[in-house]
């Protein structure tokens, strides 16, 4: 795992010592693709964070703030790691998504999604971010999970806007409506 661009690249990164998935570079460069510049200047909540790869590439490439949560002890020790790699001081929630979430201050351009595979919390996360108003006006919503699964094509006021296969990963982005 490395940074693959920006002011960070090709820093190498840890992976937890656990159960966690870490996002291939190959996703992680067509995730990073599609969001674009839209990273510039961004608010990012990383929920999942597991090894912080995902914050850590979009603060490399611009953000302007980025928020991790994870509850794993593991994936908390590698983040940490991780970010002194980099020389900067994770702003780390350690607990549950949900409490995370209820949390949250400043509105998110990006929230990034990648819980278990198995854990089924996609609606509960879309419908939580949804109901807190946690996301900007033009702020995206990104799910990483199996090819196999189909999330909803709405959640509230959250809409899917586009859907990405790679292999056997989807990313499903969501924004809110235009109601």
């Amino acid at each position: 795992m490395r940074v693959i661009t920006g002011k960070f690249k090709g820093r190498s990164l840890v992976a937890p010592k656990s159960s966690t998935r870490p996002t291939l570079d190959r996703m992680k460069e067509t995730l990073f693709n599609i969001v674009g510049n839209r990273l510039i200047g961004a608010n990012v909540l990383d929920l999942f964070a597991g090894s912080g790869q995902i914050a850590i590439e979009c603060l490399s490439r611009g953000a302007n703030k980025a928020v991790l949560c994870d509850n794993n002890r593991q994936a908390v020790a590698a983040i940490k790691e991780n970010f002194a790699k980099i020389g900067v001081t994770p702003d780390l929630f350690v607990g549950d998504f949900a409490d995370c979430l209820r949390q949250v201050k400043d509105k998110m351009d990006f929230v990034f999604v990648d819980p278990p595979y198995d854990a089924n919390l996609y609606v509960e996360v879309l419908t939580m971010t949804d109901e807190l108003n946690i996301l900007s006006e033009n702020g995206w919503l990104v799910c990483e999970h199996s090819a196999d699964d189909c999330l909803p094509q709405v959640a509230g006021n959250l809409v899917r806007f586009d859907c990405r296969k790679i292999g056997t990963v989807k990313f499903s982005f969501y924004k809110r409506s235009e109601i």
